[in-house]
Protein backbone atom coordinates (compact mmCIF):
# COMPACT_ATOMS: atom_id res chain seq x y z
CA UNK A 1 0.00 0.00 0.00
CA UNK A 2 1.26 3.14 -0.85
CA UNK A 3 0.96 7.02 -0.13
CA UNK A 4 0.90 6.18 3.90
CA UNK A 5 1.40 8.84 5.94
CA UNK A 6 4.05 9.51 8.83
CA UNK A 7 1.92 10.05 11.66
CA UNK A 8 0.40 6.58 10.56
CA UNK A 9 3.58 4.72 10.77
CA UNK A 10 4.63 6.54 14.24
CA UNK A 11 1.07 6.29 16.00
CA UNK A 12 0.87 4.53 18.95
CA UNK A 13 -1.80 2.41 17.76
CA UNK A 14 -1.72 -0.89 15.97
CA UNK A 15 -3.38 -0.20 12.16
CA UNK A 16 -4.05 -3.26 9.90
CA UNK A 17 -5.45 -3.02 6.66
CA UNK A 18 -6.93 -5.54 4.30
CA UNK A 19 -8.47 -5.89 0.96
CA UNK A 20 -11.63 -6.50 -0.18
CA UNK A 21 -10.93 -10.16 0.23
CA UNK A 22 -9.57 -9.63 3.29
CA UNK A 23 -6.03 -9.87 2.36
CA UNK A 24 -3.61 -7.84 4.77
CA UNK A 25 -2.31 -4.90 2.81
CA UNK A 26 -0.75 -2.70 5.54
CA UNK A 27 0.14 -3.03 8.75
CA UNK A 28 2.13 -0.34 10.55
CA UNK A 29 4.86 -0.61 12.57
CA UNK A 30 2.83 -0.94 15.85
CA UNK A 31 1.04 -3.60 14.17
CA UNK A 32 3.45 -5.76 12.95
CA UNK A 33 5.00 -5.89 16.56
CA UNK A 34 1.44 -6.28 17.98
CA UNK A 35 1.08 -9.38 15.72
CA UNK A 36 5.38 -10.43 15.55
CA UNK A 37 4.04 -14.18 17.17
CA UNK A 38 1.85 -14.71 14.21
CA UNK A 39 4.34 -13.51 11.51
CA UNK A 40 4.15 -9.79 12.00
CA UNK A 41 5.36 -8.06 8.66
CA UNK A 42 5.28 -11.51 7.06
CA UNK A 43 1.38 -11.33 8.02
CA UNK A 44 1.39 -8.88 4.93
CA UNK A 45 0.15 -10.44 1.68
CA UNK A 46 -1.77 -13.22 4.21
CA UNK A 47 -5.51 -13.76 4.55
CA UNK A 48 -7.57 -12.45 7.62
CA UNK A 49 -9.30 -15.54 7.63
CA UNK A 50 -6.22 -17.51 8.29
CA UNK A 51 -5.61 -15.51 11.78
CA UNK A 52 -9.16 -15.92 12.70
CA UNK A 53 -11.94 -18.81 13.73
CA UNK A 54 -15.67 -18.55 13.32
CA UNK A 55 -17.65 -16.24 14.11
CA UNK A 56 -14.83 -13.55 13.38
CA UNK A 57 -14.09 -14.81 9.96
CA UNK A 58 -18.40 -14.79 9.31
CA UNK A 59 -18.22 -11.03 10.84
CA UNK A 60 -15.26 -9.71 8.80
CA UNK A 61 -17.01 -11.71 5.28
CA UNK A 62 -20.27 -9.52 6.66
CA UNK A 63 -18.55 -5.92 6.94
CA UNK A 64 -16.38 -6.46 3.82
CA UNK A 65 -20.20 -7.44 1.54
CA UNK A 66 -22.29 -4.23 3.93
CA UNK A 67 -19.49 -1.51 4.25
CA UNK A 68 -20.27 -1.48 7.79
CA UNK A 69 -17.67 -1.46 10.89
CA UNK A 70 -17.56 -2.87 14.33
CA UNK A 71 -16.21 -1.50 17.31
CA UNK A 72 -15.31 -3.13 20.75
CA UNK A 73 -12.77 -3.56 24.05
CA UNK A 74 -11.06 -6.15 24.70
CA UNK A 75 -8.61 -6.91 27.95
CA UNK A 76 -5.69 -9.13 26.83
CA UNK A 77 -2.09 -9.34 29.29
CA UNK A 78 -3.87 -6.86 31.56
CA UNK A 79 -4.40 -3.96 28.66
CA UNK A 80 -7.31 -2.91 27.95
CA UNK A 81 -7.83 -2.14 24.06
CA UNK A 82 -10.32 -0.22 21.69
CA UNK A 83 -10.75 -2.63 18.54
CA UNK A 84 -12.36 -0.46 15.77
CA UNK A 85 -13.00 -1.82 12.69
CA UNK A 86 -14.08 0.21 10.00
CA UNK A 87 -14.58 0.11 5.93
CA UNK A 88 -12.23 2.26 3.32
CA UNK A 89 -13.92 3.26 -0.10
CA UNK A 90 -12.62 3.86 -3.60
CA UNK A 91 -14.93 5.89 -5.77
CA UNK A 92 -17.66 5.11 -3.22
CA UNK A 93 -17.53 1.37 -2.70
CA UNK A 94 -16.05 -0.85 0.12
CA UNK A 95 -12.44 -1.63 -1.06
CA UNK A 96 -11.30 -3.17 2.77
CA UNK A 97 -11.23 -2.60 5.92
CA UNK A 98 -8.79 -0.99 8.17
CA UNK A 99 -8.37 -2.13 11.89
CA UNK A 100 -7.23 0.13 14.95
CA UNK A 101 -5.97 -1.08 18.15
CA UNK A 102 -5.69 1.28 20.83
CA UNK A 103 -4.62 0.68 24.43
CA UNK A 104 -7.19 2.54 27.03
CA UNK A 105 -6.85 3.24 30.57
CA UNK A 106 -9.08 0.56 32.48
CA UNK A 107 -11.16 3.70 33.43
CA UNK A 108 -12.20 6.42 31.29
CA UNK A 109 -14.45 9.94 31.44
CA UNK A 110 -17.30 10.23 29.25
CA UNK A 111 -18.30 13.36 28.05
CA UNK A 112 -21.66 14.30 26.70
CA UNK A 113 -21.53 17.07 24.51
CA UNK A 114 -24.83 17.99 23.65
CA UNK A 115 -25.19 21.33 22.12
CA UNK A 116 -27.30 23.93 24.44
Amino acid sequence: MTGIPDWIEGLPGAVTVCDLHGVIVYMNPRAQETFARYGGRELIGQSLFGCHGEPASEKIRQMLQSGTGNAYTIEKGGQKKMIWQTPWFVDGVCAGLVELSLVIPGEMPHFVRDAG
